[in-house]
């Protein structure tokens, strides 16, 4: 089952672009010494690339919130074609995956969907992911952290990240699928 561009929904928060602003589920930002376009400029520079007007309207929509999202649910968001601001579709894919490689996105399959979210200036976090609504919870735990550390140590593994997903059924689900249980009796 995939997951249509409308359905993926995430119960974050808009947080603007701005370092000090906390992210959703009440997750911090971490402090970073350069803006999202800075990083992002100083990464297209060192690949000998150009910062176009389309790259600069991807990055300024993508950081404007924070929100997880697939490709296609951007270029529903953006200016169609011959309105100011279109960016392309090909240069959509092509510019998300220099939005990852740069450090600015990281990038998680879901339902057989390529998921962004926002890595640069966010901590390490998980999600709960509710299989009927597609509804996505951020939320970081330390004991797992404590755990993930205790078991590389004892395996001698150095870590550079991890993704977890919990799938299940959130709490509103539930209730509604309870009252209609209840309206059928």
């Amino acid at each position: 089952m995939s997951v249509s561009a409308s359905r993926l929904r995430d119960r974050s928060q808009s947080t603007g672009g701005g370092a000090e602003s906390a992210a959703p589920s009440g997750l911090p930002r971490v402090q970073v010494a350069q803006t999202p376009l800075a990083r992002f400029e100083e990464y297209l520079q060192s690949k000998g690339l150009r910062n176009s007007d389309q790259r600069r309207v991807l990055l300024e929509h993508v950081f404007s919130r924070h929100s997880h999202f697939d490709a296609d649910q951007l270029i529903e968001e953006l200016p169609r074609r011959g309105a100011k601001g279109h960016v392309s579709r090909p240069t959509v894919y092509r510019t998300l995956k220099e939005f990852v490689d740069a450090g600015l996105l990281r990038c998680f399959q879901l339902d057989g969907r390529s998921v962004y979210e926002h890595d640069y200036g966010y901590p390490q976090h998980d999600h709960l992911y509710c299989s009927q609504c597609r509804t996505l919870i951020e939320f970081r735990s330390e004991e797992l952290l404590r755990i993930r550390e205790q078991v590389s140590a004892e395996h001698n593994f150095l870590v550079r990240s991890h993704r977890f997903i919990i799938q299940g059924v959130c709490a509103d689900c539930r209730k509604r699928r309870q009252r209609r249980k209840q309206d059928l009796v």
